[in-house]
């Protein structure tokens, strides 16, 4: 019997038996490990459902088939979950924190991100990783006795940090934290339950970060030669994609191109996880008979790619940077999108009556700088669509954003 796909747990794994517990005690599930409690609150949040209508490149009335928010956080758990089981991980993190990786993103992709930065630049800015945190610890109100989820530590210390440490060891902020400061509602989570953010993740996020990065990559070449933007042709100028193009055509020399597309795909992720699982294996080794402490401790990441993975990682985004994200007809819709963001939150800082009751109620007794986030809170929270209709109710003209 072939037992190759059995479940096994590493000594550096992240176990959900050990794990640090929530913020608000709770009775253990009889059925469920920590872990696995964890992703079921996030699919059933209301943050999750809403990524089905947040776009990821393309609007989302411009297609049926182009990736949304959702469709490529399930990609994402997909990946994650593949990797986490060759390495001896714990399946259900990796999954739980790939579901969430999202949750923070706004209408309109990274349009929305960048207006809604500049519209809290005199208050610390706008983060999607600390809005995924505020969702997940604030703003989701389903239970009882807490507002939030209660997830367990394991899942908020990944949450924040699965592209990397925030502090070094001195205290000062890291990356792209360096010019505003690690953002406050990280800050105040790490007061209460110690993310410990000068260290890396546990191995589990940064499967996920990876697996982030192997999705949007492959799907986003899918996606773009989908709406037109650069053809089948074009991606050979990344030597990495031509070799896999160079083996499609030798075995398949008349492949209609919407199969070679496809297998592209498949060629590219493939390899992708494959040099993620035998790169991880390789540092890995280290960390063997060793428990997941020793993994934060670390100098550098656990799971990584090798150095020709790197390359065409770099490659591949540099081309989709320049002929994808950059293409005039996105850039086009950018502009329009930003528009309409720009405008509500103007919208509803000058009236706040035009908000809903229940957000009306929620801006009793606060400052200035409270309120520039509770509006930021509830658009970051809409669905394009959404914030289509919003802006339609509140304005004459409307951008058709096609």
């Amino acid at each position: 019997m072939d037992r190759r796909f059995d479940r096994w747990r590493a000594s550096y794994a992240s176990d959900p038996a050990a794990s640090r517990g929530r913020l608000f005690k709770e009775e253990t599930s009889s059925t469920r490990s920590e872990f696995q409690r964890d992703r079921d609150r996030i699919i059933h949040s209301t943050a999750f459902r809403r990524l089905k209508h947040k776009t990821q490149v393309f609007v989302f009335h411009e297609g049926d088939h182009f990736r949304t928010r959702l469709t490529h956080t399930i990609e994402v758990a997909q990946i994650a979950r593949s990797i986490a089981r060759a390495l001896g991980l714990d399946e259900d993190l990796a999954e739980a924190l790939a579901l969430s990786h999202d949750l923070g993103h706004t209408p309109f992709g990274h349009t929305g991100e960048d207006v809604l930065d500049d519209c809290l630049a005199p208050y610390g800015g706008f983060d999607h990783n600390a809005q995924a945190l505020r969702i997940v610890t604030t703003l989701e109100r389903r239970y009882p006795d807490f507002d939030g989820l209660n997830l367990s530590w394991e899942m908020l210390e990944g949450l924040v940090k699965h592209n990397g440490p925030l502090l070094d060891n001195a205290g000062h902020p890291l990356s792209r934290y360096q010019k505003r400061g690690v953002p406050a509602d990280i800050l105040n989570e790490d007061a209460k339950l110690h993310l410990e953010l000068a260290s890396f993740a546990g191995p589990e996020a940064q499967v996920a970060a990876l697996a982030d990065d192997i999705a949007y990559n492959t799907h986003d070449l899918d996606d773009g030669l989908r709406a037109g933007l650069f053809r089948l042709a074009d991606v050979t100028d990344v030597p990495f994609l031509a070799a896999i193009m160079a083996e499609i055509e030798a075995k398949w020399p008349k492949l209609e191109e919407s199969r070679a597309v496809h297998e592209l795909g498949r060629r590219l992720i493939t390899r992708f996880v494959e040099g993620v699982i035998g790169e991880s294996r390789k540092r890995l080794l280290a960390f063997e008979g060793l428990e997941v402490a020793a993994i934060r401790a670390a100098d550098a990441p656990v799971i990584a790619f090798d150095a020709t993975l790197q390359q065409a990682d770099r490659d591949i985004k540099r081309f989709l940077f320049a002929r994808m994200y950059r293409n005039a007809n996105v850039m086009r819709v950018r502009g329009e999108a930003d528009r309409v963001v720009r405008d509500l939150f103007a919208a509803f800082t000058s009236d706040s009556s035009r908000l809903p009751e229940d957000w009306q109620t929620r801006l009793t007794g606060t400052d200035e700088a409270e309120r520039a986030h509770h509006i930021a809170d509830y658009i970051a929270g809409m669905t394009d669509r959404f914030a289509l209709q919003e802006h339609k109710r509140l304005f004459d003209v409307t951008p058709d954003l096609r």
